[in-house]
């Protein structure tokens, strides 16, 4: 079993936040593999399904962004399973816009979820960095990820998530060079 976790924060408010593209991400994967329904576990909202033959258990943290460690932490300890069953989506500044990446470790560049996980976890768990681009300066980073995706993101929005649903089996099956090469070949222009 793996536990696929998209990190954002609850209610409808944020919905729509660079913030809660991990949450986005979840709904998607959730929708285009037919998992079963929502419910409420691990102070938030899990969903199972299978991606190939591969049993995932997706979860969206309803504890905000800074205490998402406590959400993982109980699903973890519940499954028994160690850091590498772990797949973390979340924002990333430092990657353009809707461009894709997966890490095994690594540290936290100040998220908050990341390093809440981290605290409870530790770092040896696999993130799936979606770009939300970087403001240009330090003083508009929290107006930017806190901030709703504008208009003029909304296809580019909608065609990254249909990518990363469409690819979520090479995650599953652990090869991410491929998950990352196919999710950005499904982006190119026509």
């Amino acid at each position: 079993m793996q536990i696929w976790v998209g990190l954002g924060n609850p209610g409808p408010r944020y919905a729509m936040h660079r913030h809660n593209v991990g949450f986005m991400t979840c709904d998607v994967i959730a929708e285009m593999h037919h998992f079963g329904p929502v419910q409420k576990k691990f102070h938030g909202w899990v969903q199972e399904g299978r991606i190939g033959n591969r049993k995932i258990l997706l979860l969206k943290p309803g504890t905000f962004m800074n205490e998402s460690g406590r959400s993982v932490g109980e699903a973890m300890r519940f499954y028994k399973l160690a850091p590498d069953a772990l797949t973390v989506f979340h924002d990333e500044l430092d990657l353009a816009p809707f461009k894709v990446r997966v890490k095994q470790g690594g540290g936290t560049a100040g998220h908050n979820g990341l390093r809440s996980i981290d605290r409870h976890l530790g770092a040896d768990f696999r993130r799936v960095r979606i770009g939300i681009g970087h403001p240009g300066h330090k003083n508009r980073v929290t107006g930017h990820v806190l901030g709703n995706y504008a208009n003029s993101e909304r296809d580019g929005l909608i065609r990254m998530l249909a990518a990363i649903g469409a690819e979520a089996p090479w995650l599953a099956d652990g090869d991410d060079a491929r998950f990352m090469s196919d999710v950005a070949l499904g982006l190119q222009d026509d």
